[in-house]
């Protein structure tokens, strides 16, 4: 493990800098579970050509309906395959358990994804049912359990906060019983569309707290607008920090983000925008980073495929997105960290014999003096160049790296993964009549 952060080496680096900061406390060692992925043909045994610790199962075909096609009828062969390949990858299992099936709807014009009726409010018996066999089947393999997808949106939850927080506590009392190690992760919901997120979100965080808090994990979703930047999601994270702290959410809670992107279209007729080359991989570097700063405890990229219209980052072998993703993944795994936010925000991930740190801007810029004995700086392309103790380097949106030859020698022997398989049993493919 690298060393935690001492204040005043990054005093050090900051003296001569252009930045209006305040600090945040020394936290971690991050974790490759910290590196969230979604994959939608994990089932197929798709394995992302990057470094990442944990899967959300969402897009994967693998649904409330699509697995329990029928009210005794399941199923499981997509499930059990995805959970299976996730676990030979070694990755941690999210598996979100809504929406509603066709076949459970109480309202069919309710959502259409993945199927009609989709968002509309289930029988609490048939939700119960249904997370029971979930868990029971797959309690050994799962690590985590999301209530509901996006649950702000009329599109995939039409009922209440209060409603979606009944369904959260049924929920929670069966893990708990079957599945006491897993986590269970609230229904999420998104911040870019204001009127949404202040309907949804602080009633539901209200319910939960009278439920004595059912969920270990707070989950939101931080894309940005489809014009917007990582300085416009740094600004919905700021606010969704502000609301947990208003609606005094226990510490303990963690908060995830699970599911993020950048330049997908909307909300209402704002145009998307594609994202390639260096600002590709600035902003999935950036997205990871700032995760220090905003104290969220996991991000889950959405999506590992080839390019769509949908998407403004696409994360595939070779492409520049994914190149500053597993850039950031090398500087950031194993290490304990403190930051500072600011024009400028600097993560002080090592101390003042072993320089090793990260600077960046959310916009604005800045400048930052390289610290005592940092003599190689690299940004999120890893392309990696000689610098002076003392030097001022200027800051933008790409983010930079500063430490020592030997530091970066063990960054770059790192910076391809290597499979760690860590294969866990689960039951054979069965239909259950």
């Amino acid at each position: 493990m690298r060393r935690a952060f001492i204040a005043s080496a990054l005093s050090i680096g900051l003296a001569a800098s252009v930045v209006v900061a305040s600090p945040a406390s020394a936290d971690g060692p991050i974790n490759k579970v910290q590196f969230g992925m979604h994959v939608p043909n994990i089932s197929i045994g798709v394995d992302p050509g990057v470094s990442y610790g944990a899967i959300r199962l969402w897009d994967s075909g693998v649904a409330w309906g699509q697995v329990q096609q029928g009210k005794n009828k399941f199923w499981w062969n997509g499930l059990d395959a995805s959970i299976a390949n996730a676990n030979e990858q070694g990755a941690e299992v999210l598996y979100v358990l809504g929406s509603t099936p066709k076949w459970a709807a109480t309202n069919k014009k309710q959502g259409t994804y993945p199927n009609k009726g989709a968002a509309s409010v289930p029988k609490m018996a048939d939700w119960k049912k249904w997370v029971k066999a979930v868990v029971q089947r797959h309690g050994n393999s799962i690590n985590a359990y999301q209530i509901w997808n996006e649950a702000n949106l009329s599109n995939f939850w039409a009922g209440t906060p209060k409603q979606m927080a009944n369904l959260t506590k049924a929920a929670s009392k069966i893990i708990r019983k079957y599945d006491p190690g897993a986590k269970v992760v609230s229904a999420s919901s998104t911040v870019r569309l204001e009127s949404a997120y202040k309907r949804f979100f602080p009633a539901y965080l209200k319910e939960l707290k009278k439920a004595n808090w059912p969920v270990d994990v707070i989950s939101v979703h931080t894309y940005p607008d489809g014009k917007g930047n990582p300085g416009d999601r740094a600004r919905y994270l700021d606010q969704v920090n502000s609301q947990l702290r208003k609606s005094k959410v226990p510490s303990s809670k963690l908060l995830w983000d699970t599911e993020v992107n950048y330049g997908i279209k909307g909300p209402g007729k704002i145009k998307g925008q594609r994202i390639v080359g260096d600002t590709a991989a600035a902003w999935t570097a950036q997205t990871y980073l700032e995760n220090m700063v905003q104290r969220v405890d996991r991000a889950y990229w959405y999506f590992w495929d080839k390019p769509n219209s949908l998407l403004g980052i696409a994360l595939q072998d070779g492409t520049p997105g994914a190149v500053g993703y597993q850039t950031a993944y090398m500087w950031m795994n194993n290490s304990y960290f403190s930051c500072i936010e600011g024009n400028v925000n600097v993560c002080q991930m090592g101390d003042s014999i072993q320089p090793d740190v990260v600077a960046w801007s959310n916009g604005g810029g800045g400048t930052y003096t390289v610290p005592a004995n940092a003599t190689v700086k690299c940004d999120a392309m890893n392309r990696c160049s000689t610098v002076k103790p003392g030097d001022s380097i200027a800051i933008g949106n790409m983010p930079l790296w500063f430490g020592s030859a030997q530091q970066n020698d063990q960054n770059q022997a790192t910076l391809v993964p290597t499979p760690a398989p860590v294969p866990v049993p689960v039951p054979s493919p069965v239909i259950t009549p």
